[in-house]
């Protein structure tokens, strides 16, 4: 079966950081795009980052509102992906998921068929 499991949320000051890890089980890395998708209450799955497992190095690509703040990351003998993430403030405040699909996109949800259970992220001012 395929897993993933998220960890490293947490509750910070506007202008920390956080490093969210994502531990990958049963999924083979033929035509594979990992990605992190962020949900606030209210709102719609919002993507995050992506990146590309097909080349080296891999392709990634960002959500106009963390470009420059945050960094996806894979660490492929631990079949972990990373996301790091800087200068964290109230917007981005929401349950943060791990996902994996087949289609190098943020615009959908519907192109990802794997999904992770969530990690609070809380930023206060």
């Amino acid at each position: 079966d395929v897993q993933l499991v998220e960890s490293g949320g947490d509750s910070v000051q506007a202008g920390g950081s956080l490093r969210l890890s994502c531990v990958v089980s049963g999924l083979t890395y033929i035509n594979k795009v990992m990605a992190w998708f962020r949900q606030a209450p209210g709102k719609e799955r919002e993507g995050v980052a992506a990146i590309y497992i097909g080349t080296e190095p891999p392709t990634t690509m960002y959500g106009d509102s963390v470009k420059g703040r945050f960094t996806i990351s894979r660490d492929h003998a631990k079949s972990t992906v990373y996301l790091q993430m800087n200068d964290l403030d109230a917007g981005d405040t929401g349950t943060y998921y791990c996902t994996a699909g087949r289609v190098f996109t943020l615009d959908s949800t519907s192109h990802f068929y794997w999904w992770g259970q969530g990690t609070q992220v809380t930023v206060s001012s």
